[in-house]
């Protein structure tokens, strides 16, 4: 693959997605490539994952024992931190999971997996697009919900009443920051083609950190939730230390997370190499 040749890269229209690939969107820094986006939401892009679709893209960790002989993490763009979890809310505070209908926003993401370890008494478990979520469980199609993206922040709005923080539950268990989305790419491209996407997305991201009202018309055109209070609070939520940099404790956190699976029997082996890192930081 020659530098001309087109990169595919998917990513979801969240506001923590859209910031960090707004200016190579936009292309308001000098890409390595040529970029084809695929915008579309995570749970869209986790199924795309499972037969390798896409050369780089948006994943949920929870799809990551599903595709991890295809793709590694980059240790660049992440959604990992504290405080950060997929909210469950009802119309009530009493219930019993084991009778109840609970809607998530896809198999394949974190949250679902989440929600297992959290209630493995739950029976009925109902895929949904994650913004449709909270008005099934409004209208009593469901009776709970597991939200994330921007959701989780106004559904006291509605009226809904928090169950669980699943964040706050995965601290408690684990000490660590809980691991939600990454960036993945192709485990069988060259390792230059790599490091140098890698290169770009980390471009893309300062960029937006040192001129936000560059990209900020591009992340508000693609957010579901319009308010600005909410896409900021989204943003400061979701790009933190673990977005600009996979430190040592947000990998203790991924192979917590993919341990778990294996203990789950969703994953055979967890592969050494499953986090590519440039040569300089090797």
């Amino acid at each position: 693959m020659s530098e001309k040749e087109v990169i595919s890269l998917g990513f979801s229209p969240c506001p923590n997605d859209t910031f960090i690939f707004g200016a190579l969107a936009t292309r308001q820094i000098k890409a390595n490539f040529s970029y084809k986006l695929v915008v579309e939401d995570v749970e869209k892009l986790n199924q795309q994952a499972l037969s390798a679709e896409l050369l780089v893209s948006k994943l949920s960790f929870g799809v990551f024992p599903a595709v991890i002989q295809k793709y590694q993490l980059l240790p660049v763009g992440g959604a990992l931190g504290f405080g950060c979890g997929p909210v469950v809310v009802a119309k009530e505070k009493k219930l019993d999971f084991r009778l109840a209908k609970v809607a998530v926003p896809g198999f394949n993401t974190t949250a679902y997996f989440l929600f297992k370890f959290f209630a493995p008494q739950a029976q009925e478990i109902i895929p949904m697009r994650y913004d449709q979520i909270m008005p099934a469980v409004l209208n009593g199609e469901v009776d709970v919900g597991v939200l994330i993206h921007e959701t989780r922040f106004v559904f006291d709005k509605y009226g809904l009443v928090k169950i669980a923080d699943l964040g706050a539950w995965w601290e408690e268990e684990t000490g660590l920051p809980i691991p939600l989305g990454g960036i993945f790419i192709k485990k069988d491209l060259d390792s230059q083609i790599k490091e140098l996407v890698l290169e770009d997305i980390n471009k893309s991201l300062w960029f937006a950190q040192k001129n936000k009202e560059k990209v900020w018309p591009y992340i508000c055109r693609l957010a579901q939730e319009m308010d600005e209070k909410i896409i900021n609070q989204h943003i400061n939520t979701f790009v933190n230390e673990f977005t600009f940099w996979l430190s040592e404790e947000g990998r203790q956190a991924v192979s917590f997370f993919l341990e778990k699976c294996r203990q789950n029997g969703l994953l055979e082996h967890i592969p050494v190499d499953f986090l590519f890192l440039p040569e300089e930081a090797r």
